[in-house]
Order: structure tokens, then sequence, then C-alpha cells
């Protein structure tokens, strides 16, 4: 419930005391505002309680408190709270008459209490009323999926009326009802199909509230649907307007109707998006919210260490290659992978993205086997047919190391980096595990690493051609020993200041100083890639 006058005056706080109105305690406060205008109500919206100190009033004149409160009560104002010990020690009595007149809960603010004292509690209570709304929201919606999931339509509309203290029903693309709960409400489906017709005249998404039959209650209409055309309708009825709490539910029941009542096709489709919005989710740092949308539908997939696998093909999209795998190497790894969770009982994301495809598995589950297996089967037949990875329909496959759904982010891009190794080094599949347990010296076999090696030393080969000195040599041997003249002077067999010379001879012909960690590193890493002996 949000706050309201009897919430504020019982907070031991705040010391309050009510001096008129005290059968209007009851009114929900919507804000608390201090104003010493002689005249506030061009700034109120409605539902505020007003903190003044009589500054700019004439307090003590009835005609004035009269016109005063008046008009407070006429812009929607639910009670005036006054500061004693201020101005006036004690509220004038011009200004209770007036209140006791007009019913404008009147109280009285000891001068202990600040007004932003009572700013703040109100805040507060509005903050926490949300909260809790918010939190029986998703509350609402984990019960829908359930209850979908378990029951069906029928059992999400149950759901849904005790959600809203009130019913729900289904209707199909003719209008006709499909389904009710409870089941007393089938009459006064019945009467509201005209109003579903008229709703599905217009593009999905559409909604309309209408009076209930005979004026029972109040009806919200929504359409269901992905296309121009709805194909169903929902409609909710209650005796009130729905809360916050309410609102979550009645719009999780439409996302979920949604998914239920869509063609076979329309539904596969509306599933990989609730997949998106959980992946975008995870890999936003976001995995409550992931959880939260993804309800039941994923099972215990994101409460525990899953892999993340990226795969790329040059046959075409993703989208299409789920729903042809035949011949395709994305459509035949998302087919291994999904047949083998569903087998093993296990839950699996499988997230379509343009050319690639991103699939979420339990670790060490039947999933992940199945990938690794049908890449071992590429692998081979690729070995066989003597394919490269550049072949038009080829399929390469980066494997994430086991994660949290926290980490999900850096799952991404192990992924990625894995699959990024795996093109390079015309692999089918590499493990990111397998990266980070070896050396970063086999990565230096990439062309364009060899090409910027061969770029940077050029100029000290092309020096030690004309016979005039081994720096090329010298400077392995002087980085080797991490510039420590004498050893590396005895490596090469010549003396210190022979080596000291040559070092300047480098410098001057790279244009760069030695004394630079970076350039040292770049030159060393330079020197493993034209001869990493």
């Amino acid at each position: 419930m949000p706050p309201t006058l009897a919430s504020l005056v019982h907070h031991s706080a705040l010391k309050l005391t009510v001096r008129a109105g005290e059968d209007r305690l009851d009114v929900p406060v919507r804000w608390a505002h201090v104003s010493e205008l002689a005249d506030p109500v061009p700034y109120m919206e409605g539902g505020e309680l007003l903190l003044i100190t009589a500054l700019k009033l004439d307090a003590e004149d009835p005609e004035a408190m009269r016109r005063y409160v008046k008009r407070l009560v006429g812009a929607g104002v639910v009670g005036l709270g006054f500061a004693v010990g201020v101005n006036y020690e004690e509220i004038p009595k011009a200004l209770l008459d007036a209140a006791e007149e007009e019913r404008l809960p009147l109280l009285e603010v000891p001068r202990r209490t600040p007004f932003l004292a009572i700013s703040k509690a109100v805040s507060a209570a509005i903050a926490a009323d949300q909260y809790r709304a918010v939190t029986a929201g998703f509350a609402a919606q984990r019960e829908l999926t359930k209850q979908t999931l378990s029951a069906g339509p029928e059992g999400l509309l149950g759901a849904l009326a005790a959600q809203v203290d009130g019913w729900a029903a289904l209707y199909d693309a003719s209008g006709a009802v499909v389904a009710t709960a409870p089941e007393w409400a089938g009459r006064r489906a019945a009467r509201l199909t005209a109003d579903v017709e008229r709703l599905r005249e217009r593009p999905a998404p559409a909604s309309s509230v209408v009076g209930g039959p005979d004026n029972e209650d109040r009806v919200e209409l929504h359409s269901l649907g992905t296309g121009r055309r709805p194909r169903a309708a929902l409609a909710v009825g209650t005796a009130a307007a729905l809360g916050t709490a309410e609102r979550y539910a009645v719009h999780s029941a439409i996302a979920l109707l949604t998914l239920t009542t869509e063609r076979s096709r329309s539904l596969h489709a509306a599933e990989q998006r609730v997949g998106a919005a959980v992946l975008r989710m995870l890999l936003a740092g976001e995995p409550d919210h992931a959880r939260a949308v993804a309800g039941d539908l994923y099972g215990g997939l994101l409460d525990a260490p899953f892999r993340m696998i990226v795969a790329e093909s040059a046959s075409g999209p993703a989208a299409r290659a789920l729903t042809q795998a035949d011949g395709d190497p994305l459509g035949g790894i998302a087919e291994a992978v999904e047949s083998a969770a569903a087998r093993a009982g296990e839950a699996v994301l499988v997230v379509p993205e343009g050319e690639r495809l991103v699939v979420l598995a339990a670790d060490g589950g039947a999933a992940v086997a199945a990938c690794d297996q049908y890449a071992a089967e590429r692998e081979a037949g690729r070995a066989v047919s003597e394919q490269t990875a550049g072949d038009e329909d080829d399929l390469v496959v980066g494997l994430s190391a086991p994660v949290g759904p926290i980490a999900a982010a850096a799952a991404y891009k192990q992924a990625e980096q894995a699959l990024s190794v795996a093109r390079r080094r015309g692999r089918v599949l590499v493990e990111h595990e397998q990266l980070a347990a070896g050396s970063v010296l086999p990565l230096l076999a990439d062309d364009a690493v060899k090409a910027f090696a061969d770029g940077l030393l050029r100029a000290l080969h092309e020096h030690d051609a004309t016979g005039r000195g081994d720096l090329v040599a010298s400077l392995r041997a002087w980085l080797s020993r991490h510039g420590q003249w004498d050893a590396a002077a005895a490596d090469l067999g010549v003396h210190r200041h022979t080596l000291r010379y040559r070092m300047r001879r480098v410098e001057e012909i790279l244009g760069r100083s030695l004394d630079d960690p970076d350039v040292r590193m770049e030159l060393w890493l330079a020197l493993k890639a034209t001869s990493p002996e």
C-alpha cells in the first residue's frame, strides 16, 4: 500500500498531531511538497501533503484562510502540515476552522521535526511500495510461467485470475471464447465478443478498456500476436483499476499467451527472441534479470556452470540454419546439441546471431559432448576430402571455459577468441582452456604477425647482408640475456664495448630506443616469429 496520512501520523519519529480532518486520514499521499506561496495551486498535481509555516499567509484572517483552504482542496491536496514554533506558536484558529469546514486533514508539525524528515518518510514509503509491487510482479511472472508450462493456457488463466483477484478469458482468432477462469466467468466473456472483434481490426499490439456487462466490472482487452492482424485476445476483468503488481502479471500473461497461441513457426521465432533477450541480459551483466525473464524456460541452466559455444559458417545466416539442418553446418550443430540435450533432459539455450550461432549448455553435459563429437566428425570428414578452413561451407567453433551466469560476458569473449584461433589454424573446434594451458608462441605463426615481424626487422637484415656486422644475432643475444652486457657479449664471443656499439646501431637503424620495454617486447616477438628456435 502507498503511504497515507494515517501512516505518517503513526510514524514515531515524526511526532505529528492531527488537528482537523481525522476521518480522512486513510487517503494515499503521492508526495510531500513545501511551499510558502500564497497560492501554490498552480504547482500542485493532486495527492500532495502540503507543508507550510505560513510565512506569507495571513493565517489569522478567517476569510483569507477559507479561500486558501478551498483552493487547496479543489487542487486535490490531501493534507496540510503546519509547522508550529516558527512563525506561529500554535496553529491559528482561522486556519483550523477553515480546515474543519472543508474536511481537509490538518497536521501539526512540531518545531523539532524538519519538513525534510516528512519528505524522506513519504519518499521511503513510496519506494518501499514500488519495490513490493515489482517483487510481487516478478513472483507473479514466475507463477504464470510455471502454470503455462505445466497446464497450458488454462493453467495460466487460472493463475492470472488469482493474481488480479478477478477473472480472465482467452479468445481465438475468430473471437470465440477458448477458455475462462474461473468457470463462472464464461457468460461474461461471451458477451464481449463484439468488443474483441473490434479490437482485432486494429494492428497488434492493441488494447482497450470496456465496462463489463451490466457494469459488473472493469474489463481490459489485449490483442495477442506478432503479425499485423492479431491471432487471439485476452480479457481481464477486475472490480477496480489494476495496480503495479497486477499490471506486471497481465503483461507477463500477454507475453506467455503470445508464445503459446502463435503458429509453430512463429512460436519458435518467439522462443528465439526470448532466448536472445536472456543472452543479452547475461552479456550485459544482469543475471538476475535474465533469470526473471527466462523463468522456468531453461530449468537450472542459468544457476549452474555452463559453457558458451560460438559457431560460424560461410554458408548462410544462423536463423535459416535452425530450420534447414541438412547440409548446413550451423543447422547440423544446432540439431546435434538440442537433440542431445532433449534426450538427456538438459536445458540448452540456442540463439542465432546473423552468420553465427551462440549456445549456452551445461558444463559436462550431453549438449557439450554432442558439440565436440559433431566437430570431430566434421574434422575427420574435412581431412578425408582435403577441405581447408576457407572452404565455402566451412564450420568453425569456439568453446569457452566453464563459467557461472555472472561471467557470461567473459565466456562469450573466450569463445570468440577460441573461434578466431580455430579459423587461423584450420580447425573445426578449439577450446579456450587449450589456449590458456598452452604457449603464446604458436599464435605467432599467423601470417599477419609474420608480415609485421619481417617489416620490423627488414632494415637489420639488410644491414647484416652487407657484411658490416651481425646486428640481428647481437640483438637476439642481448634480449635473451635481459640486457646484461657481459653475459650477452660472452655468448657472442665479442667484447662488451663491441656489443654496445652494435645496439646503438640497432637503435639508429630502427629509430627506436631499446630502453622502451614495449620496443624490446615487440623486437623479441618479431625475432621469435621469424626464427622461433
